[in-house]
């Protein structure tokens, strides 16, 4: 699978890493991982690519993707998407935990759980599914949505611009220690924006 991504965004460029991203939303299986650092090493590579152009095909990708299964998750309810789930889930590696896992994050921590949940794997997808089943307002869903998914893709982008033709090293950090990198990650990322968000502004007493 990583060489198929990898021959689509060297023949597609951006509209390859938005299609990807895209389903890469809506089919978990998909690692982001591979397409973002990778689309940061290309970055490196081609004079018609760069950073901002990728951090954008990918984030339009992610968001749209995040629409469709927040529509899916509207229009179907969580017992239509149960059934299909335990019939097809195992084409792409789903269970019914993983469905219930999204919905009772969404319930626990309500529209926040959008935001943080952009950062852990697998779930980044699946949140979208409850926010829809709860009608969560479609304005404060996309702007969760593409807050937490600008940060993530501009992480892992930077990461494979950062290492060069070394990207994959990235990968190997993901698969070895991929729970505790993404949970490190995420604690990172939630405690800068809180503390940017809580910061006093300069003068001001």
């Amino acid at each position: 699978m990583q060489q198929w991504i990898m021959d689509v965004m060297e023949q597609f460029g951006y509209f390859g890493v938005f299609l990807l991203i895209l389903l890469e939303n809506v089919f978990p299986p998909i690692p982001s991982e591979v397409i973002l650092t990778f689309g940061g090493f290309m970055v490196t590579q081609s004079e018609k690519l760069n950073f901002i152009g990728m951090l954008i095909a990918s984030t339009l990708g992610a968001v749209m993707g995040a629409l469709i299964l927040y529509y899916l998750g509207h229009l179907l309810g969580l017992k239509r998407l149960e059934k299909i789930v335990d019939r097809y889930g195992w084409i792409l590696r789903l269970t019914k935990d993983d469905l219930y896992k999204a919905d009772n994050w969404f319930k626990k921590y309500g529209g926040i759980a959008v935001f943080l949940c952009r950062f852990v794997p697998l779930v980044r997808s699946l949140i979208s599914i409850p926010a829809g089943i709860n009608r969560m307002n479609i304005v404060t869903f996309t702007l969760y949505t593409t807050v937490g998914t600008v940060i993530w893709n501009a992480v892992l982008i930077y990461l494979g611009y950062s290492l060069g033709e070394n990207w994959e090293k990235v990968l190997h950090t993901f698969d070895t220690y991929s729970n505790f990198f993404y949970i490190l990650m995420a604690v990172v990322i939630v405690a800068g924006l809180i503390y940017l968000f809580k910061r006093k502004p300069k003068g001001e007493s």
